[in-house]
Protein backbone atom coordinates (compact mmCIF):
# COMPACT_ATOMS: atom_id res chain seq x y z
CA UNK A 1 0.00 0.00 0.00
CA UNK A 2 1.41 3.21 -0.62
CA UNK A 3 0.46 4.79 2.63
CA UNK A 4 2.72 2.34 4.49
CA UNK A 5 6.21 1.91 5.23
CA UNK A 6 9.00 -0.86 6.56
CA UNK A 7 8.79 -4.54 6.45
CA UNK A 8 9.08 -5.75 10.57
CA UNK A 9 8.50 -1.78 11.79
CA UNK A 10 5.20 -0.72 9.44
CA UNK A 11 3.41 2.55 9.76
CA UNK A 12 0.85 2.89 8.09
CA UNK A 13 -0.22 6.76 8.00
CA UNK A 14 -4.35 7.53 7.32
CA UNK A 15 -6.20 11.05 7.04
CA UNK A 16 -6.86 14.20 4.87
CA UNK A 17 -5.67 18.16 5.72
CA UNK A 18 -9.27 18.58 6.09
CA UNK A 19 -10.73 15.33 6.97
CA UNK A 20 -11.88 14.50 10.98
CA UNK A 21 -8.25 13.78 11.65
CA UNK A 22 -5.17 12.18 10.93
CA UNK A 23 -2.62 9.73 12.36
CA UNK A 24 -0.80 6.14 12.11
CA UNK A 25 -1.09 2.88 12.42
CA UNK A 26 2.37 1.28 13.58
CA UNK A 27 2.67 -2.66 13.36
CA UNK A 28 6.33 -4.39 15.01
CA UNK A 29 6.62 -2.21 18.08
CA UNK A 30 8.87 -4.30 20.60
CA UNK A 31 6.71 -5.67 23.23
CA UNK A 32 8.05 -4.17 26.61
CA UNK A 33 9.38 -0.53 25.16
CA UNK A 34 8.38 2.21 27.26
CA UNK A 35 5.71 4.58 25.68
CA UNK A 36 5.51 7.84 27.12
CA UNK A 37 2.79 10.08 25.58
CA UNK A 38 4.36 13.03 26.10
CA UNK A 39 7.28 12.22 24.40
CA UNK A 40 4.92 11.42 21.10
CA UNK A 41 3.37 15.17 22.27
CA UNK A 42 6.79 16.94 22.16
CA UNK A 43 7.69 15.46 18.71
CA UNK A 44 3.48 16.76 17.22
CA UNK A 45 4.00 20.02 19.03
CA UNK A 46 7.84 20.42 17.14
CA UNK A 47 5.50 20.07 13.97
CA UNK A 48 2.85 21.20 14.30
CA UNK A 49 1.69 24.42 12.87
CA UNK A 50 1.53 28.19 14.30
CA UNK A 51 4.93 27.83 16.05
CA UNK A 52 6.40 31.14 14.78
CA UNK A 53 5.51 34.21 13.01
CA UNK A 54 7.36 32.03 9.63
CA UNK A 55 5.78 29.54 9.48
CA UNK A 56 1.78 29.03 8.82
CA UNK A 57 -1.04 30.32 10.93
CA UNK A 58 -3.40 27.77 11.25
CA UNK A 59 -3.79 26.37 14.46
CA UNK A 60 -3.91 23.08 15.67
CA UNK A 61 -3.15 21.75 19.19
CA UNK A 62 -2.06 18.28 17.50
CA UNK A 63 -3.16 16.49 20.69
CA UNK A 64 -2.34 12.86 20.30
CA UNK A 65 -4.56 9.99 21.39
CA UNK A 66 -3.31 6.56 21.54
CA UNK A 67 -6.24 4.21 20.84
CA UNK A 68 -4.41 0.97 21.03
CA UNK A 69 -1.84 -1.20 21.62
CA UNK A 70 -0.32 0.56 24.96
CA UNK A 71 -1.36 -0.35 28.53
CA UNK A 72 0.37 1.01 31.95
CA UNK A 73 2.74 3.12 29.62
CA UNK A 74 4.15 0.04 28.24
CA UNK A 75 3.79 -1.59 24.43
CA UNK A 76 1.96 -4.52 23.85
CA UNK A 77 3.81 -6.04 20.97
CA UNK A 78 0.40 -5.18 19.12
CA UNK A 79 -0.78 -2.68 16.76
CA UNK A 80 -0.29 0.81 18.21
CA UNK A 81 -3.28 3.19 16.80
CA UNK A 82 -2.19 6.57 17.27
CA UNK A 83 -4.78 9.75 16.40
CA UNK A 84 -4.74 13.36 16.25
CA UNK A 85 -8.44 15.16 15.38
CA UNK A 86 -8.39 18.30 13.23
CA UNK A 87 -10.32 21.12 14.99
CA UNK A 88 -8.69 24.45 12.36
CA UNK A 89 -9.86 23.29 9.12
CA UNK A 90 -10.98 26.50 7.05
CA UNK A 91 -12.10 24.46 3.67
CA UNK A 92 -14.16 27.23 2.80
CA UNK A 93 -10.52 29.28 1.68
CA UNK A 94 -10.01 26.32 -0.65
CA UNK A 95 -13.42 26.78 -2.22
CA UNK A 96 -12.08 29.15 -5.62
CA UNK A 97 -9.78 25.89 -5.84
CA UNK A 98 -12.43 23.40 -6.65
CA UNK A 99 -12.35 23.10 -10.49
CA UNK A 100 -8.55 24.55 -10.66
CA UNK A 101 -5.18 22.83 -11.15
CA UNK A 102 -2.74 24.61 -8.54
CA UNK A 103 1.06 25.32 -10.37
CA UNK A 104 3.34 22.98 -8.48
CA UNK A 105 0.43 20.88 -6.47
CA UNK A 106 -0.36 17.62 -6.86
CA UNK A 107 -4.23 18.67 -7.80
CA UNK A 108 -3.90 17.40 -11.68
CA UNK A 109 -1.51 14.62 -10.93
CA UNK A 110 -4.42 12.85 -8.46
CA UNK A 111 -7.69 14.01 -10.49
CA UNK A 112 -5.81 11.88 -13.25
CA UNK A 113 -4.82 8.65 -10.86
CA UNK A 114 -8.15 8.93 -9.04
CA UNK A 115 -10.48 10.53 -10.94
CA UNK A 116 -11.61 12.17 -7.79
CA UNK A 117 -9.50 14.37 -5.40
CA UNK A 118 -9.97 16.22 -2.39
CA UNK A 119 -9.55 19.97 -2.88
CA UNK A 120 -9.45 21.01 0.95
CA UNK A 121 -5.90 21.59 1.44
CA UNK A 122 -4.78 19.33 -0.53
CA UNK A 123 -6.01 16.32 0.74
CA UNK A 124 -3.55 13.22 1.20
CA UNK A 125 -0.65 15.06 -0.97
CA UNK A 126 -1.33 17.44 2.52
CA UNK A 127 1.69 18.16 5.04
CA UNK A 128 -0.80 17.63 7.55
CA UNK A 129 0.03 14.01 6.61
CA UNK A 130 3.06 13.98 8.41
CA UNK A 131 1.58 14.09 11.77
CA UNK A 132 1.07 10.11 11.13
CA UNK A 133 4.82 10.10 10.75
CA UNK A 134 6.16 12.38 13.57
CA UNK A 135 4.12 10.10 15.80
CA UNK A 136 5.41 6.75 14.71
CA UNK A 137 8.94 8.35 14.89
CA UNK A 138 8.68 8.99 17.95
CA UNK A 139 8.10 5.18 19.15
CA UNK A 140 10.69 4.46 16.80
CA UNK A 141 13.30 6.80 18.82
CA UNK A 142 12.43 5.23 21.82
CA UNK A 143 13.31 1.97 20.91
CA UNK A 144 16.26 2.73 19.82
CA UNK A 145 17.44 4.79 22.58
CA UNK A 146 17.07 1.40 24.23
CA UNK A 147 20.83 0.77 22.25
CA UNK A 148 22.40 3.89 22.13
CA UNK A 149 20.78 5.46 19.18
CA UNK A 150 19.81 9.12 19.44
CA UNK A 151 18.78 11.69 16.10
CA UNK A 152 19.22 15.02 15.44
CA UNK A 153 18.83 17.64 12.88
CA UNK A 154 18.10 21.21 11.97
CA UNK A 155 18.17 23.45 8.56
CA UNK A 156 21.28 23.67 7.37
CA UNK A 157 20.36 25.41 4.05
CA UNK A 158 17.99 28.63 3.31
CA UNK A 159 18.01 29.52 -0.35
CA UNK A 160 21.66 30.51 -0.89
CA UNK A 161 22.01 30.79 3.23
CA UNK A 162 24.50 27.84 4.63
CA UNK A 163 24.97 26.89 8.17
CA UNK A 164 28.73 26.75 8.67
CA UNK A 165 28.04 25.20 12.60
CA UNK A 166 26.44 22.40 13.94
CA UNK A 167 25.24 23.62 17.32
CA UNK A 168 22.27 21.10 17.40
CA UNK A 169 21.17 22.04 20.86
CA UNK A 170 21.12 25.69 19.32
CA UNK A 171 18.53 24.50 16.42
CA UNK A 172 15.73 23.93 18.86
CA UNK A 173 16.40 27.63 19.85
CA UNK A 174 15.61 29.50 17.26
CA UNK A 175 12.34 29.63 14.58
CA UNK A 176 14.48 28.03 11.59
CA UNK A 177 15.84 25.40 13.79
CA UNK A 178 19.31 26.13 12.22
CA UNK A 179 22.45 24.77 14.19
CA UNK A 180 24.41 28.07 13.56
CA UNK A 181 23.12 31.26 14.97
CA UNK A 182 24.52 33.41 12.88
CA UNK A 183 23.26 31.89 9.73
CA UNK A 184 20.07 31.40 11.63
CA UNK A 185 19.37 35.63 11.83
CA UNK A 186 19.96 35.80 8.01
CA UNK A 187 17.75 33.05 7.47
CA UNK A 188 14.61 33.91 9.61
CA UNK A 189 15.07 37.57 8.02
CA UNK A 190 14.86 36.52 4.26
CA UNK A 191 12.20 34.87 5.13
CA UNK A 192 10.28 37.15 6.52
CA UNK A 193 10.74 39.06 3.55
CA UNK A 194 9.81 36.19 1.52
CA UNK A 195 6.53 35.81 2.89
CA UNK A 196 5.94 39.59 2.75
CA UNK A 197 6.11 39.67 -0.71
CA UNK A 198 3.52 36.41 -0.79
CA UNK A 199 6.00 34.14 -2.09
CA UNK A 200 8.14 31.12 -0.68
CA UNK A 201 11.79 29.85 -0.69
CA UNK A 202 13.16 26.85 -0.04
CA UNK A 203 16.11 24.68 1.38
CA UNK A 204 18.02 22.09 2.67
CA UNK A 205 17.31 19.88 6.18
CA UNK A 206 19.99 17.68 7.51
CA UNK A 207 19.32 14.62 9.85
CA UNK A 208 21.99 12.76 12.04
CA UNK A 209 21.91 9.69 13.71
CA UNK A 210 24.69 8.67 16.47
CA UNK A 211 25.69 5.71 17.90
CA UNK A 212 24.02 3.33 14.92
CA UNK A 213 26.51 -0.06 15.60
CA UNK A 214 28.30 -1.49 12.70
CA UNK A 215 25.93 -4.31 10.87
CA UNK A 216 22.50 -2.95 9.96
CA UNK A 217 21.18 -2.34 6.46
CA UNK A 218 21.78 -5.01 3.65
CA UNK A 219 24.16 -5.34 0.80
CA UNK A 220 21.87 -5.35 -2.03
CA UNK A 221 18.19 -4.08 -3.14
CA UNK A 222 17.36 -2.93 0.30
CA UNK A 223 20.40 -1.10 1.14
CA UNK A 224 20.28 1.38 3.87
CA UNK A 225 20.94 4.04 1.88
CA UNK A 226 18.11 3.43 -0.45
CA UNK A 227 16.16 2.82 2.37
CA UNK A 228 16.47 6.21 3.61
CA UNK A 229 16.09 7.30 0.31
CA UNK A 230 12.70 6.17 -0.24
CA UNK A 231 11.88 7.27 3.07
CA UNK A 232 13.31 11.28 2.80
CA UNK A 233 11.98 11.07 -1.04
CA UNK A 234 8.49 10.05 0.29
CA UNK A 235 7.94 13.36 2.42
CA UNK A 236 5.96 16.31 1.10
CA UNK A 237 8.20 18.88 -0.77
CA UNK A 238 11.66 16.90 -0.57
CA UNK A 239 13.42 16.50 -3.99
CA UNK A 240 16.65 15.77 -3.42
CA UNK A 241 18.20 13.04 -0.84
CA UNK A 242 22.51 12.87 0.07
CA UNK A 243 24.20 10.81 2.09
CA UNK A 244 27.35 11.66 3.94
CA UNK A 245 29.37 13.79 1.44
CA UNK A 246 27.02 13.63 -1.32
CA UNK A 247 26.52 15.26 -4.89
CA UNK A 248 29.47 17.05 -3.19
CA UNK A 249 32.26 14.27 -3.91
CA UNK A 250 31.74 14.57 -7.15
CA UNK A 251 33.90 17.42 -7.71
CA UNK A 252 36.94 15.49 -5.20
CA UNK A 253 39.50 12.74 -5.84
CA UNK A 254 39.15 8.93 -4.21
CA UNK A 255 42.08 9.88 -1.64
CA UNK A 256 40.52 12.61 -0.48
CA UNK A 257 36.77 11.36 0.25
CA UNK A 258 38.09 7.54 1.68
CA UNK A 259 37.32 7.23 5.32
CA UNK A 260 40.29 6.56 6.82
CA UNK A 261 39.44 3.71 9.68
CA UNK A 262 41.80 2.89 12.73
CA UNK A 263 39.66 0.28 14.22
CA UNK A 264 37.96 2.47 16.94
CA UNK A 265 37.28 5.81 14.77
CA UNK A 266 36.76 7.55 11.46
CA UNK A 267 38.88 10.61 10.36
CA UNK A 268 36.43 11.65 8.22
CA UNK A 269 32.24 10.81 7.36
CA UNK A 270 32.04 10.97 3.03
CA UNK A 271 30.22 7.96 3.48
CA UNK A 272 27.72 9.14 5.96
CA UNK A 273 27.98 5.91 7.75
CA UNK A 274 26.88 3.91 5.67
CA UNK A 275 29.46 1.43 3.23
CA UNK A 276 28.04 -0.71 0.61
CA UNK A 277 24.57 -0.30 2.11
CA UNK A 278 25.27 -1.66 5.57
CA UNK A 279 26.17 0.80 8.46
CA UNK A 280 30.09 1.12 9.54
CA UNK A 281 29.51 2.63 13.02
CA UNK A 282 30.05 6.34 12.09
CA UNK A 283 27.08 8.43 12.52
CA UNK A 284 24.36 8.39 9.62
CA UNK A 285 23.80 11.65 7.93
CA UNK A 286 21.30 12.35 5.55
CA UNK A 287 20.26 15.67 3.69
CA UNK A 288 17.48 16.81 1.99
CA UNK A 289 16.28 19.32 -0.35
CA UNK A 290 13.26 20.74 0.35
CA UNK A 291 11.49 22.77 -2.56
CA UNK A 292 9.80 26.45 -1.63
CA UNK A 293 6.08 26.06 -0.41
CA UNK A 294 3.49 25.59 -3.41
CA UNK A 295 0.52 27.46 -2.26
CA UNK A 296 1.97 30.99 -2.30
CA UNK A 297 -0.31 34.25 -1.52
CA UNK A 298 0.79 35.25 -5.41
CA UNK A 299 -1.83 35.32 -8.10
CA UNK A 300 -0.66 32.56 -10.66
CA UNK A 301 -2.13 31.37 -13.84
CA UNK A 302 -4.08 27.77 -13.09
CA UNK A 303 -5.43 25.39 -15.71
CA UNK A 304 -9.54 24.55 -15.45
CA UNK A 305 -10.60 21.05 -15.02
CA UNK A 306 -13.12 22.05 -18.00
CA UNK A 307 -10.38 23.56 -20.21
CA UNK A 308 -8.71 27.04 -20.08
CA UNK A 309 -6.87 28.91 -17.34
CA UNK A 310 -7.43 31.58 -14.81
CA UNK A 311 -5.48 33.98 -12.11
CA UNK A 312 -6.11 32.84 -8.62
CA UNK A 313 -4.52 34.10 -5.82
CA UNK A 314 -4.80 30.89 -3.32
CA UNK A 315 -6.17 32.10 -0.09
CA UNK A 316 -5.63 30.43 3.33
CA UNK A 317 -2.22 29.84 6.16
CA UNK A 318 0.73 28.63 4.72
CA UNK A 319 4.54 28.49 5.23
CA UNK A 320 6.79 30.81 3.67
CA UNK A 321 9.15 28.58 4.25
CA UNK A 322 8.48 24.19 4.86
CA UNK A 323 11.97 23.58 6.43
CA UNK A 324 11.50 24.36 10.38
CA UNK A 325 8.49 21.80 10.10
CA UNK A 326 10.30 19.38 7.85
CA UNK A 327 13.07 18.65 10.32
CA UNK A 328 11.10 16.78 13.03
CA UNK A 329 9.44 15.04 10.05
CA UNK A 330 13.08 13.99 8.53
CA UNK A 331 14.01 12.96 12.02
CA UNK A 332 10.87 10.59 12.45
CA UNK A 333 11.57 9.03 9.39
CA UNK A 334 15.14 8.54 9.63
CA UNK A 335 14.17 6.63 13.36
CA UNK A 336 11.70 4.40 11.39
CA UNK A 337 14.00 3.46 9.04
CA UNK A 338 16.78 2.62 11.46
CA UNK A 339 14.11 0.95 13.63
CA UNK A 340 13.08 -1.75 10.67
CA UNK A 341 17.01 -2.04 9.76
CA UNK A 342 17.29 -2.68 13.68
CA UNK A 343 14.96 -5.35 14.07
CA UNK A 344 15.46 -7.06 10.61
CA UNK A 345 19.44 -7.18 12.10
CA UNK A 346 17.97 -9.00 15.38
CA UNK A 347 15.84 -11.43 13.18
CA UNK A 348 19.24 -12.40 11.16
CA UNK A 349 21.70 -12.58 13.79
CA UNK A 350 19.14 -12.91 16.73
CA UNK A 351 21.06 -10.36 18.62
CA UNK A 352 20.64 -6.42 19.35
CA UNK A 353 23.88 -5.53 17.68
Amino acid sequence: MSSSFGKLFTITTFGESHGGGVGVLVDGMPPGIAVDPEAVQRELDRRRPGQSAITTQRQEADRVEIVSGVLDGVALGTPILMLVRNTDQRSKDYSALKDVYRPGHADYAYDAKYGVRDHRGGGRSSGRETVGRVAAGALARAALATVGVSIVGGTVRVADIEAAARDWELAERNAIRCPDAEAAARMIALIERTRDAKDSVGGVVEVVARGVPAGWGDPTMSKLDAMLGAAMLSIPATKGVEIGGGFGMCALNGSQTNDVFDGEKYASNFSGGIAGGISNGNEVVVRIAVRPATSIGKPQTMAKAGGGTETVAIEGRHDPCICPRVVPVAEAMLAVTLMDAWLRQRALRGRDR
